[in-house]
């Protein structure tokens, strides 16, 4: 294969076994240490298309965290986190991740997921940008999402599923 051909990634469900591969990434990628209670329910079956660990040639690079959230009769995933490491950004590792979870979503039919959602704090322009080209928008500001990282404000950005029952 010639250098300038884009590699693809790959994406593992997360398992007790690499539960320590995410625990360094999301050390190194997000300004905030996670609960216990996050590393166990990121295990769980129910999430397991939406929660994956992102490899750029056989190397863990990145991850993605959703949880499903049923509220008033709608259904809700948020992503919880999606990072990747520096030195592999720009090669369309983030989009890739993402779309399997946007594509895990519109076929999720038990239940119907309605929207996914997200927090970006507000002076993270570029991950706000990065998640207007997929298709989300802004539908408001969380105001002291953050509690112990400045700015505490947070982007709250949404995008919904369209259903052809209507």
């Amino acid at each position: 294969m010639s250098p300038d051909v884009q590699k693809k990634p790959s994406f593992a469900s997360l398992t007790p076994n690499n539960l320590g591969a995410i625990r360094k990434l999301n050390s190194v990628l997000f300004p905030i240490k996670y609960s216990e209670k996050f590393y166990q329910d990121i295990l769980l079956p129910d999430v397991e298309e939406f929660c994956k660990l992102v490899y750029y040639n056989d190397i863990p690079v990145g991850t993605v965290c959703c949880r499903l959230e049923p509220k008033n009769g709608e259904v809700s995933l948020y992503l919880m986190t999606m990072g990747i490491l520096a030195p592999y950004r720009s090669r369309q590792l983030g989009s890739a991740s993402l779309q399997l979870i946007l594509d895990a979503a519109a076929a999720h039919t038990k239940p119907k997921i309605d929207r996914i959602y997200l927090h970006v704090q507000t002076s993270n322009v570029d991950a706000k940008k990065f998640y207007e080209r997929h298709g989300f928008v802004e539908v408001g500001v969380h105001e002291k999402y953050y509690k112990k990282i400045v700015p505490h404000d947070a982007w709250i950005l949404e995008k919904r599923f369209i259903t052809a029952e209507k």
